[in-house]
């Protein structure tokens, strides 16, 4: 246990360059504070203290903004940074160092008492106000964009942009054992440029064809004009 909360410590200064001192973050980090509550919840839950677990919650709800229900299972390493109206399920699963912004949603879409919540592989990064939904895996070393909506599964290696959240595979120059650049948030692809690229390239391509189309018809004519002697067609 006290690896693991040391981990989570290390996590912050890791992943966040405004961390200065152990002291502030101890004392001025809600996320920090969010998801060691949690952990006490998550205890208190899986030894049969049902209310006490839901207490904690709530209690860590009204201090962080972030809530998290005791029942989630989340590894070491977890970051949640600014985290205001963060929200995890029940049977939401995390695994080590993910990173997760402000307005994130690890939501259900049933409501029957089965396994309704996303599980997050390793090293995982969702962006501000992406919502994932459903009992879906988001594979290791993913990152989900911000804004983004994902109701399907997301291979390892990936980027999901859009709503809804469109798979990419990650550019192979990305370092996949450096936290630091699965926070750049530049690496992102814009499906909608890509799309309008690929639309203009096509219009040009047309464009190009039409040329040739006209000067090929203007060399006909004249062709047929000199063989005409220069006469009227």
């Amino acid at each position: 246990m006290l690896n693991t909360l040391r981990r989570d410590i290390q996590a912050v200064f890791d992943r966040d360059p405004a961390a200065r001192t152990v002291l502030e973050v101890l004392l001025l980090y809600p996320g920090l504070h969010a998801v060691w509550m949690h952990r006490l919840a998550h205890a208190l839950w899986r030894n049969g203290f049902y209310f006490l677990g839901r207490l904690v919650s709530n209690i860590s709800r009204w201090l962080t903004g972030i809530e998290i229900h005791p029942g989630a299972r989340i590894g070491p390493g977890l970051f949640i940074d600014h985290g205001m109206g963060t929200v995890i399920g029940e049977t939401a699963e995390i695994g080590e160092n993910v990173t997760l912004y402000h307005n994130v949603t690890l939501g259900g879409v049933s409501w029957e008492k089965v396994k309704r919540h996303p599980t997050l592989g390793d090293h995982v990064v969702v962006g501000a106000g992406a919502q994932v939904l459903g009992p879906i895996t988001i594979g290791a070393h993913s990152r989900i964009g911000a804004n983004s909506v994902v109701v399907k599964d997301v291979p390892p290696h990936s980027v999901v942009v859009g709503i809804p959240g469109r798979i990419k595979s990650r550019n192979g120059d990305v370092p996949l054992d450096t936290e630091r650049e699965d926070l750049q948030h530049d690496r992102l692809p814009d499906p909608n440029a890509e799309a309008l690229r690929h639309l203009t390239a096509r219009v040009v391509s047309l464009e190009h064809a039409i040329r040739q189309l006209q000067l090929n018809d203007d060399r006909q004519i004249a062709d047929a004009w000199v063989a005409s002697g220069g006469s009227h067609i």
